[in-house]
């Protein structure tokens, strides 16, 4: 990544877009509907970048986010992000969240333990609300007390995120599903 720019791309949930810089990933943008609502948010939230053909390193980015969101099962971990806009008490939280698995999730209170004060619980929250990364730091995982969603920023709010933690087939809560009493699955 040498210079600032930004691309969409198609996702299995619909086109997003990320912008980068010489540091790193600078900011995810989840679909806005369409291609063109998409662009025009990434515009408005990076208007230094170019619409560009994207590098080696972001085209890998974008594979791996691509992979994640259609089959729920890939490590991001390889992406670099440039966290110099970033707050330091949100770099805390995100480094956190980025160590949750695929298919895993912590509360608010966890990652709030985590840092060493679960007092802190309310700050999590507001620091995941203001993710520029969303799915690379994987704030959808991070859920509220005694198996509520809490909130979730990206277009679509809640449902987005029930959505991501779907595919990832992330077990949510302590409610049996549908066909959790089948004796076997593939029903």
């Amino acid at each position: 990544m040498t210079t600032a720019g930004y691309a969409l791309f198609e996702t299995a949930i619909g086109p997003s877009g990320l912008a980068w810089g010489p540091r790193g990933l600078v900011g995810l943008q989840f679909f806005e509907g369409t291609a063109d609502a998409t662009r025009a948010r990434l515009e408005r939230r990076f208007p230094d970048h170019a619409e560009l053909s994207p590098s080696a390193s972001v085209r890998s980015a974008i594979g791996l986010i691509q992979t994640l969101l259609k089959d729920g099962r890939a490590d991001l971990s390889p992406i670099e992000l440039d966290m110099d806009r970033v707050p330091d008490f949100h770099r805390r939280v995100y480094h956190i969240a980025r160590s949750i698995e695929p298919g895993e999730t912590l509360t608010y209170g966890d990652v709030a333990r985590r840092l060493g004060d679960v007092g802190l619980s309310r700050a999590v929250g507001q620091a995941l609300g203001k993710n520029p990364f969303p799915v690379v730091v994987p704030c959808h995982r991070v859920l509220a007390a005694a198996g509520g969603t809490g909130g979730f920023s990206a277009r679509g709010g809640v449902n987005t995120k029930l959505k991501l933690l779907d595919i990832e087939r992330a077990h949510t809560s302590d409610t049996p599903g549908l066909f959790d009493w089948l004796p076997f699955s593939g029903v």
